[in-house]
């Protein structure tokens, strides 16, 4: 039977099909579908639209036909969301993460019911632990250019109606659309600083600052690096007594129900405290000091453990700040791949605390396995990577193997043993403890 004979293939060829291929959509249809399979907003991009630029060759590795995006939003309940019970916020999110997930999956399946190929993307944690890059579509930068909110200091997208209390997802579309959205000309977020007072990291600074490593160390404790770090704790340990002594009976329980009822966000406070949105201004309008008594106090005066990297600005903060809360020391659980990967990972770990009064210039010579020179820059408390060459006058100068330095960062070699093997060699030793103690490992 030759192709053509094929009844699949006769059926196919007898209906007549209209090649609609470079026809645009109409983004009304679109949105109407979003909204009709549990979307409460929802906004088109161009895949050429320069703010998501940095990420399309990603996103054509997950849909390689994307010529739009489409980016949903799904409302939260407030309430849950602003209770100190962790297990019930938690509940909250997940729910809400799992609808996310089926609306878009549902929108898909209208889409190509209406001749419109479409992919959707994890509107969560997605799961390519091993790529550098382990978020494949970021939709935040995609919600904002389709004008379904814009960036507070909390680093969440406060949308003008729901405010911070709603999960992102994006479907790729495989057509071009007749009508693009484009950012709402203002930004919800009040400056009320309420998400600052409420962090128990000081993750998010007053000046619009924010220290990405103790936010994820603290917030996702239960999600990414603590499940490796356990199995070690119990790979390393002699018996039970030596496994108690190492990990408390409460993280023990932990990662029991972490693994059989999600992991649970351990202080997504900044978004229970957020006043923003016409939604949810309401209160906070008639009474600011009952918003804080009545949502934000309760938050702030929580006996918990919170979960800190030694010798870095969380400690300090939950130290001086939150003396009633419990420090649980912990690593970062972070693993660079690579030397870029390693200098990437610079601006999200960087503590400002630890480089006040810091100027200074360092030279990186990566040899071995890798061959990079980069430069990293210390001023104000604030930081500048060039990740592939040296620039300026050197206050420092470190040439390191880049094997050895990737297993020191991934704890697999103390530092001190590749600084006595000559595998890693600092020009000035005080200055390379300085430069260290503003990126811990």
């Amino acid at each position: 039977m030759s192709l053509e004979d094929h009844p699949t293939v006769k059926s196919v060829r007898s209906r007549s099909r209209q090649h609609v291929a470079d026809i645009p959509v109409s983004a009304n249809l679109i949105k109407q579908i979003a909204r009709d399979c549990g979307a409460d907003d929802a906004g088109i991009i161009e895949i050429n639209r320069a703010a998501i630029a940095p990420q399309v060759k990603v996103i054509r590795k997950v849909y390689g036909r994307t010529r739009s995006l489409l980016a949903i939003a799904c409302s939260m309940n407030r309430e849950p969301v602003r209770s100190p019970a962790r297990s019930v916020a938690n509940e909250e999110f997940h729910g809400t993460y799992d609808h996310a997930n089926e609306t878009a999956r549902a929108i898909v399946r209208a889409l190509e019911e209406h001749g419109i190929p479409a992919c959707n993307s994890v509107a969560a944690f997605p799961m390519e632990m091993d790529l550098p890059r382990v978020m494949m579509v970021q939709h935040k930068p995609i919600a904002v250019e389709a004008g379904l909110g814009r960036m507070g200091i909390h680093r969440s997208i406060i949308h003008p109606k729901f405010g911070s209390f709603m999960v992102l997802g994006t479907i790729l579309l495989g057509r071009e659309v007749d009508a693009y959205d484009q950012p709402i000309d203002y930004n919800p977020c009040l400056e009320c600083k309420l998400c600052v007072a409420a962090c128990p990291v000081g993750a998010i600074k007053p000046d619009g600052g924010f220290d990405f490593l103790s936010c994820q160390t603290h917030n996702y404790h239960d999600f990414l690096g603590n499940f490796a770090q356990w199995v070690e704790n119990v790979a390393d340990s002699k018996d039970a007594k030596d496994y108690r002594s190492r990990v408390p009976r409460t993280e023990t329980l932990n990662i029991w129900q972490s693994l059989s009822f999600k992991p649970g966000y351990k202080a997504a406070y900044c978004i229970a405290a957020c006043p923003a949105g016409e939604d949810v201004i309401g209160p906070f309008l008639e009474n600011r000091d009952a918003h804080f008594a009545e949502v934000v106090k309760p938050l702030i005066d929580k006996d918990e453990f919170v979960y800190v990297i030694r010798d870095t600005d969380a400690e300090d903060t939950v130290t001086r700040r939150f003396p009633h809360k419990k420090v649980q020391y912990v690593t970062s659980g972070r693993y660079s791949a690579n030397i870029q990967g390693y200098l990437f990972s610079l601006s999200l770990g960087f503590q400002r605390g630890r480089a006040k009064g810091l100027d200074l210039v360092t030279h990186l010579s990566f040899t071995g396995t890798t061959t990079l020179d980069a430069t990293v820059i210390i001023k104000d408390r604030k930081l500048e990577v060039v990740p592939d060459r040296h620039v300026g006058d050197a206050g420092l100068k470190v040439t390191a193997d880049s094997k050895a330095w990737l297993s020191v960062t991934n704890h697999d070699l103390d530092l001190a043993e590749a600084i006595g093997s000559k595998l890693v060699s600092p020009s000035d030793e005080k200055l390379f403890a300085a430069f260290i103690r503003c990126f811990p490992i």
